[in-house]
């Protein structure tokens, strides 16, 4: 009944209150008793201390004693005692209705509170516990002396175990680093961090381990949770790649060396021809010699040429991706040395006969000595475009720094004065003829502008007739 009244509709209660108050005023007033019925105005009040707040009560009690000193008078000098007894008490009731009719509320309010906390937090840990077991990468918790208290199913097979064996066992077992991290309880830093490290496998087998882990403190003791990822296939992807670029970058410069034995072997030639034509040196067995010399050294340094120019071709790469990865790598750098930004380059562009790598390192290059020339100057911006054209891909670099000097001649290696080896842009012409495009100096550019001219690949003439107009995004100087 109580909990009835506390849920129904406060205006229900209150009419329910007043009539209860009207039907006790009017069998005060046709029936006649010795005693007062006063205290029976308690029971509404108390029913109306679910629904009103305390002024209101205390109004409904005034006129309750009013109602009762007007009913029942009670002559002599206690009247009026009488009537400060009645409003007390009714007054006291009905306060006290009100005080746990809200202690009441505001439990049920708590908990239904903590109900749906406890819904939530169980509907986050089924997430949790599914995420962690179906996750592909292993995922440990750990005492802080290393005993390995969780492990999901990709622990067990990275590590090489059966399922549910690694709970109980040490992980400096398997990765000997994360035993050395030091506890919660050891030092007042926290970890949330990565390594990469080595681990170890149940038969021996070595792997290379990236590990991100944090530590943190619970009421059983601290604890180390990591999620460790096998990157023994990036591993050797990556040094296969390196390999792969290093061989690349040499025959490259190897055959632009041979372009240069093979022009001056010509020249040495044309001279032996004139010799030999003359006569005066012919059955000279030196003379001979040397000439055969230069036949073979020119031909050396013609295939050499031929075979890297050949090789690096017939490749093909995705221009727009490599531009992507250029933003990626040169925003940072723009961010840091306060340069801004203008990226003009269309959504669509298509395949252009290049080596991925080469032309992304060709770019860097460039690039970069752009940044290094806009050090003296106080404006620094960069324009980045790329301009489709019938035969492929025109991209242009131009930045706004003092631009290169008259009489400065580009492209040759171990210039006087110049950065690093002096062979940027030497090798950069000669990575971008490799696959049969160009680079060349654009004097008439404000600034120093740098065009890198590509072949499209035959055959991708829709994506050239679809390109888009160039989207242009400006980074804001920082």
């Amino acid at each position: 009944m109580i909990r009835r009244i506390l849920h129904s509709r406060p205006r229900t209660v209150v009419a329910c209150g007043l009539a209860a108050i009207l039907l006790i005023a009017l069998v005060d007033w046709q029936i006649e008793f010795n005693a007062t019925l006063g205290f029976l105005y308690l029971f509404p009040l108390v029913l109306l201390g679910t629904a009103l707040d305390w002024p209101a009560l205390l109004a409904v009690a005034i006129g309750c004693t009013f109602l009762s000193d007007r009913l029942d008078p009670f002559p002599g000098d206690t009247e009026i005692a009488r009537d400060l007894l009645i409003f007390l008490t009714l007054a006291t009731g009905a306060l006290l209705a009100l005080a746990v009719t809200r202690g009441y509320r505001r439990e049920m309010e708590s908990l239904a509170r903590l109900q749906s906390e406890a819904v939530a937090r169980r509907a986050a840990e089924e997430q949790l516990a599914f995420l962690v077991e179906s996750s592909p990468a292993a995922v440990l918790t750990m005492k802080a002396d290393g005993e390995i208290l969780l492990a999901n199913p990709a622990a067990h097979r990275l590590l090489g175990v059966a399922e549910g064996v690694l709970p109980g066992r040490r992980i400096t077992r398997y990765v000997p680093a994360l035993g050395s991290i030091p506890s919660i309880d050891d030092t007042a830093k926290i970890f949330r961090t990565e390594m990469q490290t080595r681990g170890q496998r149940e038969n021996g087998d070595i792997f290379l381990a990236d590990v991100f882990f944090s530590t943190y403190s619970t009421a059983a003791g601290p604890r180390l949770s990591a999620l460790v990822i096998d990157d023994s296939e990036h591993f050797r992807e990556r040094e296969e790649a390196s390999l792969q670029q290093l061989l690349v970058g040499s025959r490259i410069l190897v055959a632009a060396v041979s372009h240069e034995v093979r022009n001056v072997c010509g020249a040495i030639g044309m001279v032996h021809e004139n010799l030999a034509r003359n006569g005066s040196l012919r059955g000279d067995q030196d003379f001979e010699a040397l000439g055969s010399l230069v036949q073979t050294l020119s031909k050396i340094a013609s295939l050499e040429l031929k075979q890297s120019v050949g090789e690096s071709a017939g490749s093909s790469a995705d221009l727009h991706e490599i531009l992507t990865d250029l933003r990626i790598v040169l925003e940072p750098y723009c961010e840091e040395s306060d340069t801004e930004l203008r990226w003009m380059v269309p959504d669509s562009l298509p395949q252009v006969q290049a080596d991925r790598h080469s032309l992304l390192q060709v770019l860097l290059n460039v690039t970069k000595n752009s940044l290094r020339a806009l050090e003296v100057v106080d404006r620094k911006a960069i324009d980045i475009s790329a301009t489709v054209n019938r035969d492929g891909v025109a991209i242009r670099i131009v930045d706004s720094g003092p631009g290169i000097p008259a009489g400065q001649k580009l492209f040759q290696p171990l210039q006087k004065g110049a950065d690093a080896t002096g062979l940027g842009l030497y090798l950069s012409r000669a990575f971008m003829r490799s696959f049969r495009g160009d680079l060349r100096h654009d004097p008439t550019s404000p600034g120093c502008c740098f065009v890198l001219e590509l072949l499209a690949v035959p055959g991708a003439e829709g994506d050239r007739k679809h390109a888009s107009e160039p989207t242009t995004h400006t980074s804001p100087v920082a």
